[in-house]
């Protein structure tokens, strides 16, 4: 992989999307901002750069930032998830996606509402097929620390799969924006993974926190 390359983040307007878009465009990626409305994006990409002036980033529709993009992650609301998939599934034919979607019941948060294929990953990887990577990441970390940019993130990545290098691509690209990444297994992990984002905003709003996450511990750190 280079080291540099261009990542796309589909639904990047949102808090996740653009939270993640800012960490690795201040880490020195070239990074698009995609919106069904392409002047939203336009305006997101400016508020970025007041925040990382001599960042490289650019606000486009969703198609032409997939059509640009070497990594494209997918941070839709869930609603919207199987529709970009299709609409672009060309487009995104053999690219390294990263989904970060997390299917919650509209009615309650705090209840994991898995799709028919069991996850959103898996759903992402049935529609765009086996030629394309689909890896799941960053379902369990806060856009507050995202956000954040004076925050060494004291969470952790937990990074699934079914394509190996696909997975270490998105855990090096993890890796470089300051979390500790880990491959936590093939795609029929993806609904624990996913479904602990249910687990984690119970927390925050039982414990009146914003921030809950989690971390791996009885192994030794990667970093450490």
């Amino acid at each position: 992989m280079d080291s540099r390359p261009r990542i796309a983040v589909l639904g990047g307007t949102g808090k996740e999307g653009s939270g993640l878009a800012l960490r690795w465009a201040r880490a020195g990626f070239p990074v698009a901002i995609g919106s069904r409305d392409p002047e939203r994006a336009r305006h997101a990409a400016e508020r970025l750069r007041a925040i990382v002036p001599l960042a490289e980033l650019i606000g486009l529709a969703n198609a032409d930032a997939a059509a640009w993009g070497e990594v494209v992650v997918i941070a839709v609301p869930y609603e919207g998830h199987a529709l970009i998939l299709q609409a672009l599934r060309d487009i995104l034919a053999r690219k390294l996606i990263i989904d970060v979607v997390v299917p919650l019941d509209p009615g309650n948060p705090r209840r994991y509402a898995p799709p028919p294929d069991g996850s959103a990953t898996a759903e992402a990887q049935r529609i765009l097929g086996p030629e394309t990577p689909v890896v799941g990441a960053f379902h369990n970390i806060s856009h507050f620390h995202l956000h954040d940019l004076d925050e060494i993130p004291e969470c952790d990545v937990l990074v699934v799969g079914d394509h190996r290098e696909a997975k270490a691509r998105a855990i090096a690209l993890a890796e470089a924006i300051g979390f500790t990444a880990y491959d936590a297994g093939p795609l029929a992990n993806a609904p624990i993974i996913e479904g602990l984002t249910a687990v984690l905003i119970g927390l925050n709003i039982r414990y009146k926190g914003k921030g809950a996450g989690i971390r791996i511990t009885g192994i030794r750190r990667k970093n450490g």
